[in-house]
């Protein structure tokens, strides 16, 4: 991995390591106070985690399926947990990861699947795409 994708694989990292960071602290301290808000940080340090592994190892097939599994779960994730912590604020007292987009993040959390995605299909290895076209 070279140029592009390795800047990709660092920042997933440092996403990796302030979400689970974030995590723990919050866990630690005060789950009692939101731990569906805290859980979800836990969460999405997993998925952070999972998505640097697979993009690492993307040239393998199955690491290639677990990118796109991943990277796809965290968009998802911070679209329904950016819209509804803007349109339900009251579930979201406590910020997670992905409140507003991931504004305690400069928004990292909403571009960094798009990157991640997109990185994938220009990226796609012979094995992934044979995968794919199966």
């Amino acid at each position: 991995m070279t140029g592009i994708g390795r800047v990709l694989v660092i920042v997933y990292l440092i996403m990796a390591l302030a979400a689970t960071g974030r995590s723990f602290v919050q866990i630690v301290r005060e789950f009692d106070e939101a731990p569906v808000a805290y859980a979800l940080s836990a969460l999405s340090a997993v998925v952070y985690i999972l998505a640097t592994l697979a993009l690492v190892f993307a040239s393998r097939t199955g690491w290639y399926r677990v990118a796109w599994i991943a990277i796809g779960f965290e968009l998802v994730g911070v679209l329904v947990i950016g819209t509804l912590s803007l349109t339900m604020p009251e579930l979201f007292q406590h910020p997670t990861v992905w409140s507003l987009y991931g504004i305690g993040y400069l928004f990292v959390p909403l571009v960094l699947p798009f990157l991640g995605l997109w990185w994938l299909v220009a990226h796609r290895t012979v094995p992934a795409r044979a995968a794919v076209a199966s």
